[in-house]
């Protein structure tokens, strides 16, 4: 049984991080310009910045399940993306950068931490995990597509790209 729970540790680590399915999440929004970062392009309904306050405030909500709070759920979406469109200075960008991969760092600690099958209600820490990476790995793909558009893909250190 040991040795199943370290698969399932290490595929729902490789998910939180986009490994080996796509860019992976942290590097999406690595050495990105930070006015570009609050730029939404014509016809996207967000900006980066937007995206990635967006994410942060999901992997916050998780983490805080996984630590066996409960924390409440917005009444309305739009109630999960709080901020502004553009950070107000390169430090604010880069703190923000900062608090997303300490977050995606933190889930990926959950994923080693109890038992991933034991149950809080409905879901498992296993389904919580595989949840938010999900949730990562569809904002990533977005952030990546804006990059695209703002001409700021892949970054100088490379991207997924062959």
């Amino acid at each position: 049984m040991k040795a199943d729970n370290q698969i399932l540790e290490k595929a729902t680590r490789r998910a939180l991080c986009g490994k080996g399915a796509h860019a992976e999440t942290p590097t999406v929004f690595s050495e990105m310009n930070w006015k570009l970062a609050g730029t939404r392009p014509a016809g996207a309904p967000h900006s980066l910045f937007q995206l990635l306050n967006h994410m942060i405030y999901w992997q916050d909500w998780a983490v805080k399940w996984l630590d066996g709070e409960q924390p409440p759920i917005p009444k309305h979406a739009p109630g999960s993306w709080p901020g502004g469109a553009e950070p107000a200075s390169a430090e604010e960008w880069k703190q923000t950068v900062a608090r997303f991969e300490n977050g995606l760092d933190r889930l990926e600690r959950q994923a080693g931490e109890g038992d991933l099958l034991s149950k809080r209600g409905s879901k498992s820490r296993l389904e919580m995990l595989q949840t938010i990476a999900g949730h990562n790995s569809h904002h990533a793909g977005q952030a990546v597509l804006l990059r695209q558009m703002l001409g700021a893909w892949p970054p100088p250190s490379g991207g997924l790209t062959w």
